[in-house]
């Protein structure tokens, strides 16, 4: 036995030599700490000699990390539009990467109760001469995504961003004429954001924008439709609810430019969009409105469905009443119906 120690030990001391003074001064020092009797005492002796950081007193390094403490009382709760908006500054210095903003969805089915055979509109050169060959079910697809190009412009607590959103309607089921793309819609904007966290009747007010919004079907006459925007919005949130409102102001266009003199007669010259989360479920509910009364009250409703299947991926459904449906569809009324899937809903 008193052998078998000798060349343990005089393995040990080559080993210390290999791996330098550092080593060889620990092996010294720790051969010391044999000798101490308190358990305690002679573990810190170990941690010194090996340089290694001692804990807090009172902190067990073998139990789990002690739990985080709660927010203190008075404190903010987190709020659903952080992530999007980057409202808590997380994300700060974050420029030019797309994010998540409206919907996006793939509708396989969408099925409409009137189709509009004959787009027209009271601009000159700008309604068909000869109905077209169109079926009732088609797919409806959207994209959409939105980048921060600016944070704190002029100094000022604000951010810019940029978002585009693109939704087409496909008669994929239409062989007969070739299953043409009935409709797409572009909308590119810049957003500028002002973060808030102020209460309003019971809500929870946490942002302010102004958009410069441009939407058009890129079509030529006698299809083409367009129109320009200022969009102010303050969003809202109480709970698991959103409502985000938004009035918006049309750009005027000379007589001969204007695609659609009317639609803000039809679509409508505000929205309100209100969300419910109830678990692994969304419901989201769009109205828009004129403004006007009598034969100029008009605008929509949008039904919105969504349940989520795994992960990002959700069952949704989109029900459609009323005007705008689509740019051609500006001042035409129908009910339609989709079902499909989204990754992306609303907030």
């Amino acid at each position: 036995m008193t052998t078998t120690i000798r060349g343990a030990r005089r393995a040990a001391g080559w080993l210390v030599l290999a791996l330098g003074p550092g080593m060889a001064l620990a092996q010294q020092t720790g051969a010391s700490c044999v000798r101490i009797d308190d358990d305690t005492a002679r573990l810190a002796c170990y941690d010194r000699a090996h340089q290694r950081a001692v804990p807090p007193t009172g902190v067990d390094a073998a139990s789990p990390p002690p739990a985080a403490k709660p927010a203190p009382a008075g404190a903010p709760a987190p709020s659903l539009y952080d992530d999007r908006w980057d409202l808590d500054g997380r994300r700060r210095g974050e420029l030019f990467y797309p994010r998540a903003y409206k919907p996006v969805y793939m509708l396989p089915g969408t099925w409409t109760d009137r189709v509009n055979l004959t787009p027209s509109s009271p601009a000159a050169g700008h309604s068909v001469s000869s109905g077209l060959d169109l079926r009732p079910v088609e797919v409806k697809y959207q994209l959409s995504l939105k980048a921060k190009l600016w944070e704190q412009p002029f100094g000022l607590p604000a951010a810019v961003w940029g978002g585009y959103t693109q939704s087409s309607r496909w008669q994929v089921y239409n062989g007969h004429e070739s299953r043409p793309f009935r409709e797409t819609n572009y909308e590119p904007e810049v957003i500028f954001a002002w973060p808030l966290d102020t209460t309003l009747l019971g809500w929870r007010l946490r942002q302010a924008s102004l958009a410069l919004n441009h939407q058009s079907n890129g079509r030529s006459l006698p299809l083409s439709r367009s129109w320009n925007r200022w969009i102010a919005e303050a969003a809202f949130e109480r709970g698991d609810w959103t409502a985000q409102v938004r009035p918006w102001w049309r750009l005027g266009e000379r007589p001969t430019d204007d695609d659609n003199p009317d639609i803000s007669d039809h679509v409508g010259r505000a929205e309100l969009l209100l969300t419910r989360r109830l678990g692994r479920h969304i419901v989201a509910l769009q109205l828009r409105h004129s403004l006007r009364d009598g034969a100029h009250s008009r605008g929509s409703a949008q039904l919105e469905w969504s349940a989520q299947i795994d992960g990002a991926l959700h069952l949704y459904t989109q029900w459609f009443a009323g005007y705008g449906e689509s740019m051609i569809d500006y001042n035409h009324r129908q009910n339609k119906l989709g079902l499909g899937i989204s990754i992306v809903e609303w907030r």
